[in-house]
């Protein structure tokens, strides 16, 4: 990813996350990753927070990976991740060999956060933010393409855009696709994930790998190609506290449960939509959600 996310991956005690000085024991900290629904999820948090308890917060925003966010917790510098991803946390931070199955991966990573790093992995948003195949629908038209494995037979021809992550991901990167889907491609180009979009429509890359709740997948009109070997592991979207936050302020608990299975697929690509592709500011549309759907009267949602 960007530089500085590298910079903090190797000495995370040495950056200086916007927020962290100068914050109070009733300031609650909220770590935001660089994509737009991380900084959508973030708002949504902080103006839930500030209107249902006496607690101020402050948003770290801009973090470069899911690795610079769980250093951020773990080291005591942030108290909440405004999403965190259960197939990331399962191979990227536990280590462990990707498991396609839902229900489990959860298990395991719930466990695992709760007895070695004392975090509290929330229930889901409601949505699964996961890697797919893309192509334009006029590629998809020529070269009958519906699923991942109908790439095969023009693999070889292909110039690809990924993200900068993907590529050495171990258990769900390239690697691990090749093994699984048996082809590679002529060309792979790692870049900024904003970037992929821009590239596929403008004929650039023949396909990309994008995330698939983004807003740009229905603004340029792409078709997702269905993993039909179900190569990626499940990407539910949660929330996640540390224990030491959540036992001094026990009333942030129920606030960020309101949020469990309120969020659909759908409704994260529209939200992501709005920023993207309509240019509004992420913190207007978190806003605009949690009025819509009463989040700021009474007590209940």
């Amino acid at each position: 990813m960007l530089g500085f996310s590298l910079l903090c991956v190797i000495g995370l005690a040495g950056c200086g996350f916007p927020g962290l000085a100068g914050s109070g024991s009733d300031t609650i900290r909220i770590a935001s990753q660089n994509t737009t629904e991380q900084q959508i999820m973030s708002y949504m948090l902080q103006d839930m927070i500030e209107h249902d308890t006496k607690l101020h917060t402050t948003i770290i925003n801009n973090l470069g990976s899911g690795t610079v966010s769980f250093n951020a917790l773990k080291n005591d510098q942030a108290d909440i991740s405004a999403i965190r991803y259960v197939g990331t946390d399962l191979t990227t931070i536990l280590g462990k060999t990707a498991d396609r199955n839902s229900a489990r991966a959860t298990r395991t990573v719930k466990t695992a956060f709760a007895k070695k790093y004392h975090m509290t992995y929330f229930p889901s948003y409601g949505f699964s933010d996961t890697y797919v195949w893309m192509v334009t629908q006029k590629t998809a038209k020529k070269d009958h393409l519906n699923t991942v494995s109908d790439m095969k037979p023009i693999a070889k021809n292909m110039n690809v855009g990924i993200d900068q992550i993907w590529l050495n991901r171990k258990g769900d990167g390239y690697d691990g696709f090749q093994k699984v889907y048996g082809y590679k491609f002529g060309q792979v180009h790692p870049m900024q994930i904003g970037l992929v979009y821009d590239a596929v429509a403008a004929d650039k890359m023949d396909a990309i790998l994008g995330y698939s709740t983004d807003g740009r997948v229905n603004s340029y009109h792409l078709k997702m190609l269905k993993d039909n070997k179900h190569f990626f592991p499940p990407y539910d979207a949660s929330a996640v506290a540390t224990d030491k936050v959540l036992k001094k302020h026990p009333e942030l608990r129920p606030v960020i449960n309101k949020l469990n299975g309120k969020i659909s697929l759908k409704t994260m690509q529209q939200l992501n939509y709005k920023v993207d592709n309509d240019l509004m500011e992420p913190e207007v549309v978190a806003k605009q959600f949690l009025e819509q759907h009463h989040y700021f009267e009474g007590s209940d949602d």
